[in-house]
């Protein structure tokens, strides 16, 4: 429990269910691509260790790695936008990601 009595906790290990949880993020707008966005805000949130562990879930639950954005990007490319980010382009490889123009866009 956080707030301004309790002490920030860095660095708290992440367990399976906290992980999974981002399985079942919805976009507000619903118009949005809902596995897209699973993804962004995993990367967002995730080091890379619980990042890896999440595309195993997201992988094992079917969901679809190489969806994309209102631009057309899947999550590599976005990801590939980032220097500082390689482990995680290379963990989405890895676990299958594509770019949209090696996905054929049709993702």
């Amino acid at each position: 429990m956080s707030g301004p009595d309790k002490p920030k906790v860095f660095d708290e290990p992440w367990g399976d269910e906290r992980i999974r949880g981002f399985l079942f993020l919805s976009p507000y707008d619903t118009a949005k691509n809902a596995d897209y966005h699973v993804l962004l805000k995993a990367y967002h949130a995730m080091r890379i260790g619980e990042f890896q562990r999440f595309l195993t879930f997201f992988n094992e639950a079917e969901r679809n790695l190489n969806a994309v954005n209102d631009e057309g990007e899947t999550i590599l490319d976005r990801v590939g936008q980032h220097v500082r980010c390689k482990e995680y382009a290379d963990a989405l490889k890895a676990a299958g990601a594509k770019s949209a123009k090696e996905a054929g866009a049709s993702a």
